[in-house]
């Protein structure tokens, strides 16, 4: 193919995908759907999907402070305290914090979680001038008894007397 030729193959390529590209947005142009979504104006929240990854809360009174979750994390964002009392003997969820400013929404530390007590919620609005407004803390200052599973009613564990 000589040079002339080859110059022309171009031109006809060049007008053909653009003439394409052309039939595609003139087709969304005239389209009656909005493209956009006009936030703050509509509810964005409602449209999202249901497996969206927001912010991650944690439950804590769900929480049993095995330490998976933070174990779980790739970049340990995650960070639990857990004591026992020294009347009761019984675990005590001292803290549990979360660095949603370091945090890749990944998910990993939800799958290791018997109880279901971390979990993203459908919240996306982050905006903050203050990076240590995304350092969450889930225990208030008083410390929380650790949540235990209820056991079966009839189970094994009873004993009749």
């Amino acid at each position: 193919m000589g040079a002339v030729a080859k110059y022309f193959s171009n031109i006809r390529e060049a007008v053909s995908t653009t003439l394409t590209g052309l039939k595609i947005t003139s087709r969304h142009l005239w389209a009656e759907k909005p493209i956009t979504v006009q936030y703050p104006d509509v509810n964005v929240e409602a449209t999202l999907p249901p497996r969206y990854r927001g912010f991650l809360v944690n439950e804590v009174e769900l929480c049993t402070g095995c330490l998976l979750c933070a174990k779980a994390c790739p970049i340990d964002i995650i960070y639990i305290d857990v004591e026992r009392d020294p009347e009761t003997k019984e675990r005590i969820l001292r803290r549990y914090d979360i660095d949603l400013g370091k945090c890749m929404y990944c998910g990993l530390c939800l799958e290791p979680c018997p109880t279901g007590s971390i979990h993203f919620t459908p919240r996306f609005e982050a905006s903050t001038t203050y990076l240590g407004d995304l350092y969450h803390g889930f225990v208030e200052t008083t410390p929380l008894p650790i949540y235990k599973n209820p056991k079966a009613p009839g189970g094994a564990d009873e004993k009749d007397d």
